[in-house]
């Protein structure tokens, strides 16, 4: 179960909340927009697994393109409204990337990502992942999958368009933004 812990007499600083995120490496912790902390659980075997597959097949994609780069759930990305958000996989162009100081990038990376997945576990709340992706869309993210493997449905979320939702597909496509990008759902489900 996710708890949510407030923050309405305080505030964490941004080092204070990343230095609490190293001395709990085996928790998975968020902020929201006004400085609340999430607390979520770890996953089980099987949502583990399927996560490491959607990184894995993300990964080989861009290695062998070139064009970003990739990262897996316990990478943090500090949102333009505040937010310290870790999506289950996410990618950035090269030059994004390229940007950054080195400095920024040992730490939360200081913008949204390009492109976000999120994997339903059993202990998520469908409409609180729904709420996080249009967080993403809100700070520029371009294209989110909200993948229910319970449900074997993906909610595709793009920018100005309405969220499209497609039951038990085969593979998706990272259409534009990750050209020639196909994610093979079959070990996934």
């Amino acid at each position: 179960m996710t708890v949510e812990v407030k923050f309405n007499s305080f505030q964490l600083s941004d080092e204070q909340f990343f230095q609490l995120c190293q001395d709990n490496r085996d928790l998975r912790l968020e902020r929201n927009p006004k400085g609340d902390l999430i607390i979520m659980p770890p996953t089980g075997g099987e949502t583990s697994n399927s996560n490491a597959g959607i990184t894995a097949q993300l990964w080989l994609w861009n290695n062998l393109h070139k064009l970003g780069v990739v990262f897996d759930s316990s990478g943090g990305f500090k949102l333009p409204n505040g937010a310290d958000r870790s999506p289950d996989a996410a990618w950035i162009p090269l030059d994004k990337w390229q940007a950054l100081t080195p400095q920024q990038k040992e730490r939360f990376l200081p913008l949204s990502p390009d492109f976000v997945i999120e994997l339903m576990s059993p202990s998520d709340n469908i409409e609180t992942a729904r709420k996080k992706m249009q967080e993403y869309l809100d700070n520029g993210t371009r294209l989110g999958w909200l993948i229910n493997r319970k449900t074997r449905e993906v909610e595709i979320y793009r920018q100005g368009q309405a969220v499209e939702i497609f039951t038990n597909p085969e593979s998706l496509s990272g259409e534009n933004i990750l050209s020639q990008f196909v994610l093979e759902l079959d070990n996934i489900w």
